[in-house]
């Protein structure tokens, strides 16, 4: 049977983060994915996500601060410039669900620089917005947007650089943990690996389910629109933020990058259906809940051109899982609940490190398999 010291399953964002810097580490390396590379049935393509620290909870902005560092040495490595600065607006209805104070806390914590500023600022500041009154919002100067796609295929390419080996088109059947490490099953032949990263996404418990492991999870279909203001000069990275509206139901969008619109989005809408059940055609319920709100909000956005759909698998409290599995410690597990992408050079290395040395630096103490 054909060995490597680790499998990856799944090569998203965070299994091609993890192949990359476990190859890097000098461990030898098979990476498997279902699909092509580059597909577009999971969470991990098309162009932008928004990179920033700001979070309500001060572990996530000191793992945030982490990705900074990551991603910087990556760009270093591949030679790829991935990471836009473009500064980044959290907006808080005041009688909504979630506190800017809660933020400005985990931002204190971790002493990552803020400022809070009423919807009077932020309007003068920004006057693309026109933000009600009874807003909260903080402004934080390092945040930015990260490429998607671009991001991916780099650290794949960097992954077989430094000695992964990369299966695309090649489906996992099952996991067979037991004895010296596990038992990859594929129907090209099976491999023994001492160590097992699954970042499978929507398709986890697929695999964790027969050895009786599987996670709380739930999958459902997303998308994002792009819009076409008058002005896309008024929008350019420039002058305008990355944004994300934090209420009851929540928005977040982009300035102008690469083309002359600005994209938008309600996060988690609870369209639910299975990978098998997507049907990648838009809700137009949730467009025109969409273009309502930026219509409102950001006057000059322009008519709807085109939306894109994506799936999100997410935790049921939005919690990050990382860590090995208590019934199957050689199986490692990387959920990033629909918001990892901007972690994801930090959680492959975390992986990495889980996997070769035993442990990491990072404190994911919150994220471990079966804490939520």
């Amino acid at each position: 049977m054909e060995t490597c010291d680790v499998a990856v399953v799944g090569l998203g964002a965070l299994g091609s983060a993890a192949a990359y810097h476990l190859a890097r580490k000098g461990a030898d390396v098979i990476a498997f994915e279902q699909f092509e590379l580059g597909h577009v049935r999971g969470a991990s393509h098309d162009t932008s996500r928004i990179i920033r620290t700001s979070y309500g909870k001060p572990s996530y902005v000191r793992l945030a601060r982490s990705a900074y560092r990551d991603w910087a040495d990556f760009e270093a490595v591949s030679g790829e410039r991935l990471v836009t600065v473009t500064g980044g607006l959290v907006l808080c209805p005041v009688d909504g669900p979630y506190a800017a104070g809660d933020f400005a806390s985990s931002l204190d914590e971790v002493g990552v620089p803020y400022e809070l500023l009423g919807s009077e600022e932020v309007n003068a500041r920004w006057p693309q917005f026109a933000v009600p009154d009874g807003v909260e919002t903080v402004h934080t100067p390092d945040s930015g947007i990260v490429h998607a796609s671009r991001s991916v295929a780099a650290l794949q390419m960097q992954a077989r650089a430094h000695g992964a080996v990369l299966r695309d088109r090649t489906p996992v059947e099952r996991l067979s943990p037991g004895g010296s490490g596990v038992v990859v099953h594929t129907a090209d032949g099976n491999v023994r690996a001492r160590k097992v990263v699954l970042a499978a996404d929507a398709w986890t418990n697929r695999l964790l389910d027969p050895i009786g492991a599987a996670v709380p999870l739930i999958t459902m279909q997303e998308q994002v629109t792009y819009f076409r203001p008058a002005d896309p000069d008024a929008f350019d990275r420039t002058r305008f933020p990355v944004w994300i509206w934090e209420d009851t139901c929540c928005f977040y969008g982009f300035p102008t990058y690469g083309e002359p619109t600005i994209k938008a989005a309600r996060d988690r809408s609870d369209n639910l259906m299975t990978p098998e059940e997507r049907t990648f055609v838009p809700s137009a319920e949730l467009l025109d809940q969409l273009t309502a709100f930026m219509g409102a909000t950001i006057p000059g956005s322009g008519p709807a051109l085109r939306t894109v759909t994506c799936q999100y698998a997410i935790t049921p409290d939005r919690r990050f899982v990382i860590g090995p599995l208590d019934e199957h410690p050689d199986v490692i597990v990387a959920l990033g609940a629909g918001h990892a992408f901007k972690f994801t050079p930090a959680i492959g290395r975390i992986l990495a490190e889980l996997a070769v040395d035993g442990g990491t630096g990072d404190d994911i103490s919150e994220f471990a398999v079966g804490k939520g």
